[in-house]
């Protein structure tokens, strides 16, 4: 699908004025032809922005599962920072290190289904930030009428293991210090349990953020007073292990709805005095109605994503207000289909739903680096029939990435914290354009096709250059590339591509 493209335009250009690409979308046919212009002289910001992705526990990450060799090779080979790890919910065994309280002078600290995965993590990321969120705390800590069992096997997935919400300590301290042993045993060598007895792990990782819970509107069922004298209780024993490590506080599932979780949040004056405010996360995912037909996807999505971009706005003005150094983190960026927690696939996933959501991450992504948003994060890397498998980044059965993990690659080779962002006119509902001047004075042209129906756009000065692109033609193969002989670019159905031309712009 990537030629050369048809058409001419004039050669002729000059350093420092703008470049005319294709300037209003026009139907022809069953094509869509753009126009847009680029004014590389006018930088609207130096980005801020990388693009990276969470990583979520699940059994095909353990040791001895049949994609386990080839995933880890392929998080390895992203090279991303602030790459977000949650073990959580539900699988107790796999993401809760002391499932029972002490007793008689005696702890139940086990590591052993744990650390596999978390090691092959760190290892594979290694070299690069990370951000941890073991968000289960364990279900001992909360009042609750009976003891809450969980299940045997530790693959089972268990959706009912968190069921209280009252904890049994009102000072906060025991579940502190959970987390503060959890990240010394991860970057102290160990840590002296309840008994006093030493645990010796060996491991002396850096860990850049550490993320205080998930999703404490639905999972915890906190109100944001609650979740605040937690996350101070939780950073301030923390920074007593690693006064290094930093902190992602809220992890929102539900940003629109939960204004007050922000107001109350990064009001510094509600935190215990020095409290750090690093930063902040919340999600959003793109979802159908269960009758919705896959040909209605495309507008459901990209509408909702526009509204989710309406609520970024909202989040932005309050916290420039009221605690404008904090970062964000948008750190579950994503589509997701209905029934996906069943353990079949309701209905096959058609091969394009992976173009389309691979171009759903690639728009957020620039329509975020607009805005200074900081971390940008697809989810998730790894997931399957009951495990939400419209969400995954790889073909659960062979370990093969998708076209949502190669756009990510695609935009992490490319565009990079401080390359120059610069005005681009003339993107529609059918396609999205934004060029950037890199460090290294590259002109670059991020081009996404929000359509399932082919492209043309016409770009003065595109002959010499190249493009690398992915599309429902590349699928689950590595980006393809082409050099392109004439001034225009041919796209595919839901392709993200990134035009490299074959100038530079001198550095200041």
């Amino acid at each position: 699908m990537n030629s050369n493209g048809v058409g001419t335009a004039s050669a002729g250009f000059a350093l420092g004025l703008a470049i005319a690409f294709l300037v209003s979308p026009v139907r022809v046919g069953a094509q869509t032809f753009a126009r847009i212009t680029v004014e590389w002289n006018k930088v609207l910001r130096v980005s801020q922005t990388t693009p990276t992705l969470q990583v979520v526990v699940n059994p095909l990450l353990e040791r001895g599962s049949p994609i386990h060799g080839r995933v880890f090779i392929a998080l390895k080979n992203l090279r991303c920072n602030d790459v977000r790890y949650v073990p959580w919910l539900p699988y107790p065994r796999l993401a809760v290190a002391e499932l029972q309280p002490p007793s008689d002078g005696k702890t139940f600290w086990n590591f052993s289904l744990i650390d596999p995965m978390t090691l092959d993590f760190l290892h594979a990321t290694l070299g690069h930030s990370v951000i941890l969120n073991f968000s289960t705390i364990p279900e001992w800590m909360f009042k609750t009428a009976a003891p809450v069992r969980y299940p045997a096997d530790p693959n089972q997935v268990d959706w009912n293991y968190e069921q209280g919400t009252e904890f049994r300590d009102p000072t906060l301290e025991q579940v502190a210090n959970y987390y503060a042993r959890l990240a010394s045993w991860y970057t102290q060598g160990g840590f002296t349990d309840e008994a006093g007895r030493r645990h010796e792990s060996g491991y002396h990782f850096k860990i850049a953020y550490w993320e205080v819970l998930n999703e404490v509107d639905f999972e915890h069922h906190m109100m944001p007073e609650t979740y605040t004298r937690v996350y101070d209780a939780v950073t301030r024993a923390i920074h007593h292990v690693d006064p290094r490590i930093k902190f992602v506080g809220l992890a929102l599932g539900s940003p629109s709805t939960e204004p007050k979780f922000f107001n109350y949040f990064l009001n510094p004056r509600n935190h215990r005095p020095g409290a750090p405010l690093d930063m902040i996360s919340y999600h959003f995912y793109a979802s159908p109605t269960p009758s919705q037909k896959p040909s209605t996807w495309p507008c459901t999505f990209f509408d909702q994503a526009d509204g989710f971009l309406n609520t970024v706005r909202y989040i932005e003005a309050i916290r420039r207000r009221l605690s404008p150094r904090t970062a964000t983190d948008i750190d579950e960026l994503g589509c997701i289909l209905p029934y996906d927690t069943a353990a079949h696939l309701a209905r096959p996933i058609p091969n394009a739903y992976w173009n389309l959501c691979a171009a759903l991450y690639a728009y957020l992504f620039a329509r975020l680096a607009r805005w200074g948003i900081q971390v940008v994060g697809e989810s998730q890397l790894v997931g399957y029939p009951s495990q939400f498998p419209s969400v995954s980044m790889v073909n659960w059965k062979t370990g093969q990435p998708n076209a949502r993990y190669w756009v990510l690659k695609l935009l992490r080779d490319n565009l990079h914290p401080g390359d120059r962002l610069v005005e681009t006119r003339g993107s529609s509902s059918a396609l999205y354009a934004q060029a950037f001047i890199t460090k290294r004075g590259r002109r670059k042209v991020l081009l996404i096709n929000k359509r399932n129906r082919p492209a043309e756009i016409l770009l003065t000065g595109a002959a010499g250059g190249e493009q690398a692109y992915v599309n429902q033609q590349t699928a689950f193969n590595p980006p393809g590339m082409a050099r392109l002989v004439r001034n225009s670019v041919t796209m595919g159905g839901f392709e993200v591509a990134v035009i490299t031309l074959h100038y530079r712009i001198l550095r200041n």
